[in-house]
């Protein structure tokens, strides 16, 4: 009998059509904090040994000026601890790639659950309520590491332990910053070229496409169109034929729907391969 994977999610393309989507695992995404935590500490480490070497330097060269140099320096890290702590993961997510260096070296990135996109104030809750699930309590328990934390060090504690647990609670593995955002992480390993989708050789089709509106398109766009073609279901086809045509100002076809996209697929297939054989490669239409 063949096992299901009860990660797998339905999650709806920009093109509307519903694409099945795996839920990236809690070890994974534990695995990704605990890279970029360490990427961050890791950069401020180098950032207070640059400014203690400033520093150094300028209060010598100024004789007598270093409260002045001091405090410069003093809101510099400031404004360091303020990135690291707010801008990084904020930044990455709102990438196009929707994924910190963290989660790109595990193969994951946030996406929007159900039919919904990635908003930029989506990425902006989901990070600014990691503040109240990790960085305040650490900051507090770090703090009473001393014992004058008291009973504010074992609550802390707790708080976090919530947060940290929160995950195992529900069927898709969210943190709390997913469920208040509407987000989750999913799995989105570098896309390969799969062996060609079989189109007869004695094939030859009335549409041909020109070098811009090739050159649109990448790998991942690629691969949805040819599960597209395989799943052959008319009206995502349709929807998938006005996507493409109304992005070049095309009139599309009523009825030719699968022989367009046919063509496109294998134009398209036909250009990345050739990029590939010149080192040239387009991961989708971002890049």
């Amino acid at each position: 009998m063949k096992r299901v994977d009860r990660r797998i999610r339905a999650m709806t393309t920009p093109e509307g059509i519903a694409m099945p989507v795996t839920l990236a695992g809690r070890g994974a995404r534990a695995a990704a904090l605990a890279l970029d935590l360490g990427l961050i500490v890791f950069g401020f480490f180098i950032l207070i040994l640059v400014l203690g070497s400033i520093g150094m330097n300028l209060s010598d060269a100024e004789n007598g000026k270093s409260s002045a140099v001091g405090e410069f320096l003093f809101v510099v890290l400031i404004l360091g601890v303020f990135l690291c702590r707010y801008v990084y993961f904020t930044a990455f997510e709102l990438g196009p790639r929707g994924a910190t260096p963290g989660k790109r070296a595990l193969g994951i990135r946030v996406a929007a659950r159900g039919d919904r996109r990635l908003t930029a104030e989506a990425v902006l809750a989901r990070n600014l309520l990691r503040d109240a699930e990790l960085f305040l309590p650490l900051i507090w328990i770090i703090g009473s590491i001393g014992g004058e934390g008291g009973i504010a060090g074992y609550a802390a504690a707790a708080w976090l332990l919530v947060f940290v647990l929160f995950p195992f609670f529900n069927r898709d593995a969210l943190r709390a910053g997913d469920l208040v955002a509407g987000t989750w992480v999913i799995e989105s390993r570098r896309p390969r070229l799969q062996a060609a989708m079989s189109i007869g050789e004695d094939h030859r089709s009335q549409y041909h496409f020109d070098e811009a509106s090739l050159s649109t398109y990448g790998e991942h766009e690629l691969q949805v169109l040819e599960r597209v073609l395989r799943e052959d279901r008319p009206e995502a086809l349709r929807q998938v034929t006005e996507t493409i045509c109304a992005k070049f100002g095309w009139t599309p076809g009523s009825g030719d729907e699968h022989e367009f996209l046919e063509a496109f697929y294998a134009a398209l297939r036909q250009r990345l391969e050739s990029d590939m054989r010149f080192g040239k490669r387009k991961k989708d239409k971002f890049s």
